[in-house]
């Protein structure tokens, strides 16, 4: 049973505040992005407000505070996914980013023509195309293990297509358009058995269900800060120091040097081999903020809250004739994709939006899941622990309207 006071967090998102169209705001696109808390808000001010400074070059006041802050955000992190050490974070510009450098670093090193990646079916596009682009460079092949009906990884074909050839297994933990909950461990064990890493896009699980890399064992790990109710702009890879440390530079510039001469650059030492240039300092101290603030609210108090989300939305969307959920996993997150016999996703969201509701309408990202159910889009309901059981009811009302409209 969740203790989360609904009334106290939704006072913490001066978002959710305002009115669209006249109607109370009933934002249900968390999937995609979440709102901020006033404490991330007031982090990301007081950066540009009272210390902006560059980090790490500078010995000024101003610049120490900003490194310390800097760096402190990165043992937030750390703390928060119990990594070894916080020579393990990388500070990247979001998932895809940290998808990319993995691609470009890990998969440059350590793979050759021939060579197997596995993904799933139900992988966001940033998890599917920069693999393509590195097989089409260095002659690697991209495996995709295939889903049931139910949006689930079908075990025995996922097995099946892990052979000596794959080198890395890279797999979504929770799906965006589907909501599915992967089980991430037994893949991770499954790879590790065989000698195989595993990269972990835990995007759309990082806010929602708690993480131990070491419990998990897993090698990579990829996420976003704006999921997590901290800025746009910032994200995190953590990998293994093993891996990190035999990993090439992803790019090059400042701050990731010890020296450089016309003849030859040093490189230096993690996490700063990676993180070239200026990089998104309030972005950090931000997401910071964000994990803080989460932490202190409790993981298992805001999975539960979102799973009685979940299955009241699941139970009133599913009574509605002409409606179908695509995505019925037995393990899922709270994410509500569905279809109308009466109308087109989009124009869904339309409608939607003139009752102040506002859900996520397309692809997602993923139009292979959309090939796999035969649909050209789906409309997405996506909930968060400052959602209610009342918006739950508007964003229904909403679907009925638009059925006698339509029809």
């Amino acid at each position: 049973m969740s203790t989360i006071d609904i009334n106290k967090v939704r006072a913490d998102f001066p978002t959710l505040k305002q009115k669209i169209r006249g109607k109370d705001l009933v934002y249900l696109d968390n999937a995609a992005t979440s709102h901020k808390p006033q404490c991330v808000i007031d982090a990301i001010e007081e950066f540009y407000r009272d210390y902006n400074s560059n980090i790490h070059r500078g010995v000024h006041k101003l610049s120490q505070i900003a490194t310390d802050k800097y760096e402190n955000a990165r043992k937030i992190v750390k703390d928060y996914i119990n990594a070894d050490s916080t020579e393990e974070i990388i500070f990247t510009k979001g998932t895809t980013d940290s998808v990319n450098l993995v691609t470009n670093s890990f998969g440059r090193k350590y793979l050759k023509e021939g060579d197997e990646v596995l993904i799933s079916h139900m992988e966001h596009h940033s998890n599917i195309v920069p693999w393509q682009l590195l097989c089409e460079q260095i002659g690697c092949v991209l495996k995709v293990a295939p889903i049931n009906d139910k949006g689930e990884i079908i075990w025995e074909e996922f097995e099946n297509l892990l052979s000596e050839k794959t080198k890395l297994i890279s797999v979504v933990h929770i799906s965006n358009s589907l909501g599915t909950i992967n089980p991430i461990k037994k893949i991770i064990d499954a790879g590790h058995s065989r000698g195989i890493p595993v990269m972990m896009d835990a995007a759309q699980s990082i806010h929602h269900v708690k993480i131990d890399v070491k419990e998990l064992d897993v090698d990579f790990l990829v996420f976003s800060g704006h999921k997590i109710y901290g800025p746009t702009g910032i994200g995190v890879l953590y990998g293994k120091k093993k891996y990190l440390n035999a990993m090439p530079p992803y790019q090059g510039g400042g701050d990731m040097i010890l020296s450089v001469s016309f003849e030859k650059t040093i490189y230096n030492e993690l996490p700063a081999k990676f993180e070239a240039g200026t990089p998104n300092i309030a972005g950090a101290i931000g997401l910071g903020a964000a994990i803080k603030y989460i932490s202190e609210l409790g993981l298992d108090n805001i999975a539960a809250y979102e799973k009685e989300l979940l299955d009241y939305a699941t139970e009133k969307v599913s009574a509605i004739p002409g409606v179908r959920i695509i995505g019925t996993a037995d393990h899922k997150a709270s994410v509500l994709s569905f279809v109308m016999e009466a109308a087109h996703p989009h124009d869904v969201g339309t409608m939607m939006d003139m009752d102040g509701v506002a859900i996520r309408t397309g692809h997602h990202c993923t139009e292979p899941v959309m090939r796999r159910f035969d649909v050209p889009a789906t409309s997405r309901a996506s909930f968060s622990f400052y959602n209610t059981k009342e918006e739950i009811d508007v964003l229904v009302k909403s679907i009925e309207k638009i059925i006698d409209m339509f029809s």
